[in-house]
């Protein structure tokens, strides 16, 4: 059963994302992060060249040819989801395929619509018996 992790207090998601990318991708953990908005995908993207100057991570958008062979693959869709290890939902609902994986990353905001958001995936999942992790990353 998917474990999931809500990640509550962060002030600067997709920074926050590409340090949790490095994180797991530095574990040996294959990372699907999913969004369905194109420019949180876009930015993250881009995030990812240059949010270190010592770190390389290895990722792919959604489409592309080196899909299947890529650590790292930032999508819209279930399609591409080729590795089962982290999802990092960075979307305002629940991915619909994140049963397939063994862990999922919730990663909430600080803005108020953002958290009741957050509450409602929480409340998704614990009606579905997913076993729940909460961490305050206030000043992370």
């Amino acid at each position: 059963m998917t474990r999931i992790d809500f990640h509550l207090n962060v002030a600067e998601r997709l920074l926050y994302t590409c340090r949790l990318v490095r994180k797991a991708y530095g574990s040996g953990l294959k990372v699907v992060c999913f969004s369905t908005r194109p420019e949180v995908l876009e930015h993250l993207d881009k995030l990812m060249w240059t949010f270190s100057e010592e770190d390389f991570l290895p990722h792919v958008m959604t489409g592309h040819p080196g899909v299947t062979d890529t650590p790292i693959v930032l999508t819209d869709k279930a399609d591409d989801v080729v590795h089962h290890d982290l999802l990092i939902n960075l979307d305002e609902q629940w991915p619909p395929f994140f049963s397939r994986f063994e862990r999922l990353v919730e990663i909430v905001g600080l803005d108020e619509e953002h958290k009741a958001l957050a509450r409602q995936r929480y409340k998704f999942y614990k009606d579905r018996g997913y076993p729940l992790n909460t961490f305050d990353r206030a000043g992370a």
